[in-house]
């Protein structure tokens, strides 16, 4: 299977709302086309559907960005839904992906959320996040602000990129605990 594309936007009919990845493909592997994808384009949600239950791809896979991990074997129903979910902020998974992630994160070390000096967000994109935080769109803070909304976009790529999340409620939530929020 290759990437697979869903778009209900009329603003961009160009890009994609949804994509199903798989991770082995001909050229560049899913992983990687996902990490490529969501540097570029993070609004953009990324299921995985593939064959490949392994820890190792589901921990790189979810790294990488993908809002949700399926196998192949899904009945048509459970993927409809899972792609509703994913598209609601969800992040659906196979049973037993769900069972291993947690497998996962039960054995991962804990480690305090802190950033480096030169990741710490500017005074513009602390107020972009603030704006996130309160549930406005890209075009209200870009109006807000006084900015165009690719600038509204740039600022949530390098919040995303400085907090090392992939999508609007993981960034609220590391701004929340890094005391920004």
């Amino acid at each position: 299977m290759a990437a697979n594309c869903w778009s209900n936007s009329p603003n961009s009919p160009s890009l994609p709302d949804l994509v199903l990845m798989d991770i082995q493909m001909p050229v560049m592997d899913g992983i990687r086309a996902t990490e490529a994808l969501k540097a570029k384009h993070p609004q953009i949600k990324v299921l995985m559907a593939t064959v490949f239950d392994d820890e190792e791809n589901i921990f790189h896979a979810i790294l990488a960005g993908a809002d949700g991990y399926l196998l192949k074997d899904e009945a048509p129903e459970a993927l409809h839904q899972a792609i509703q979910e994913a598209m609601t902020g969800g992040a659906p998974m196979s049973p037993v992906i769900a069972r291993k992630a947690l497998a996962l994160l039960r054995r991962a070390p804990a480690t305090p959320l802190r950033l480096e000096p030169e990741e710490a967000l500017s005074e513009r994109e602390l107020e972009i996040l603030e704006q996130l935080s309160k549930g406005l769109r890209y075009e209200q803070i870009a109006d807000n602000l006084s900015i165009s909304g690719g600038t509204v976009r740039k600022h949530i790529e390098n919040i995303y990129r400085k907090l090392r999340v992939h999508n609007k409620i993981a960034a609220i939530e590391a701004g929340k605990k890094l005391g920004y929020l």
